[in-house]
């Protein structure tokens, strides 16, 4: 009964598409999506080079920073609405440090 058993070495990876992260790689999706939608050549261009930049951007504004840089950035700098407001955390206006 000797079998090679798969032993996960991380548990907490961001999700994937492909080689990207999630949030590098929505981008430049939806904007492909957008520029399918425009159903012309120079639109389709246009979209996915805005796509292609804004991914870029993102992926280095990520470089060296905690993976969830993203979800921490949306959380202080979006405005909440009562299904993304968070329940054990104060709202991201209250900026006061207590201790």
């Amino acid at each position: 009964m000797q079998t090679d058993t798969y032993i996960p070495r991380r548990l907490d990876d961001q999700w994937k598409i492909g080689f990207w992260d999630v949030d590098v790689a929505f981008p430049f999706t939806f904007s492909v999506f957008i520029g399918y939608l425009s159903s012309t050549k120079l639109g389709f261009a246009l979209c996915v080079a805005a796509g292609l930049f804004l991914s870029r951007w993102i992926s280095s504004t990520k470089a060296d920073k905690h993976p969830a840089f993203a979800m921490h950035w949306a959380y202080w700098a979006l405005p909440s609405n009562p299904i993304t407001a968070m329940r054990a955390t104060p709202p991201s206006h209250i900026r006061r440090m207590v201790g």
